[in-house]
């Protein structure tokens, strides 16, 4: 059994508790929020022990960490867990500085230490699958990549003013998707539109956006995000080659269509939460996660893929500032 702790137990740290609690090679073993409350009731829905301090779980004798907690306190905790020994498994995004993400993998990298980040859509079965097709060559050279990324409706706005803005925020899965199918990115051009709250527009971000991506192979891709959604939770990916097109689409509660005088194959809406629409997702992460403390092997999604992300979300920021595309070395 890989003993874990859990720090942060906020509405994802609370998810992913009760995932560790039902794995079956898991003994979640501590949780820790800096708001008690919320600790204590992951703890009594996992009956794992609520930890009074950070460093009461990092000198304890657990194997794993997953960070959960404020996207501000992420990095600092991932530092302190590795040098205690531990195995991390981080939620995005390790931090909103790129220079302190290069600053602390410089103080950590000689542990070589096993490191996840929580792209969690990597393990998604369909987007899974697309991947290895187009990896066996089914629809020839990869051209270009159309991701659909749009959220059901907007985050409070007191989300929005810590989050680091919609690219470091929500476009960073789709950064880090794009670099899944199609590798390293040498060019990044994006522009930004508050179409959705002017609430956002007054915190300082933005909530709608289309970026066109450059791969290093020449190939394009093309990523569309908005806050809102009214029929749920839009989550696509389209891949076109030289011998076809391979698309990931969105997921329905049933596959029941009705046909009659008022529509014709009408369907269930898609699902229309993050969480509801990948929990197989997040399953088979914290699986694999599991897999990798067991053997000492290297996540699918390291540290260099957190940091690769942030850099395309700076470069996103970069351009839309200056309306030029950004090149990256």
């Amino acid at each position: 059994m890989v003993k874990f702790a859990v720090l942060g137990c906020g509405r994802i740290g609370r998810m992913h508790a009760l995932n560790l609690a039902r794995h079956p090679r898991v003994e979640l073993a501590y949780v820790y929020d800096v708001a008690p409350a919320a600790a204590a009731a992951v703890a009594d829905s996992t009956k794992a022990r609520q930890a009074g301090t950070v460093d009461e779980i990092l000198s304890a004798d657990v194997a794993a960490v997953l960070i959960a907690s404020s996207t501000d306190t992420h990095l600092d905790l991932l530092v302190r867990a590795v040098e205690a020994g531990k195995a991390v498994l981080c939620e995005k995004p390790i931090d909103l500085d790129l220079a302190k993400v290069d600053a602390s993998w410089a103080r950590i990298q000689a542990r070589d230490p096993t490191i996840m980040v929580g792209f969690n859509r990597r393990f998604d079965a369909s987007f899974k699958a697309l991947r290895e097709r187009i990896r066996a060559g089914e629809i020839g050279k990869l051209e270009q990549v159309i991701i659909t990324s749009r959220d059901p409706g907007p985050p409070p706005v007191a989300y929005i003013e810590t989050s680091g803005g919609l690219f470091r925020d929500m476009t960073i899965h789709d950064f880090d998707l794009a670099r899944y199918l199609m590798g390293d990115i040498q060019a990044v051009h994006a522009i930004g539109a508050n179409l959705v709250d002017p609430a956002i527009k007054r915190a300082g971000d933005i909530d709608a956006a289309m970026i066109t991506l450059v791969a290093q192979s020449g190939a394009l891709c093309q990523i569309n995000n908005s806050r809102r959604s009214v029929y749920g939770y839009d989550q696509r990916i389209e891949a076109f080659g030289e011998r076809g097109m391979l698309q990931a689409g969105n997921q329905r509660p049933t596959t029941v269509s009705y046909w009659g005088a008022a529509a014709t194959e009408a369907r269930d809406p898609v699902l229309n939460f993050f969480i509801e629409r990948y929990t197989p997702a997040y399953l088979a992460e914290i699986d694999h996660f599991v897999d990798c403390v067991e053997n000492g092997t290297a996540p699918l999604v390291g540290y260099r893929d957190g940091r690769e992300a942030l850099r395309l979300a700076d470069a996103a920021l970069e351009s839309m500032r200056t309306g030029r595309t950004t090149r990256l070395e």
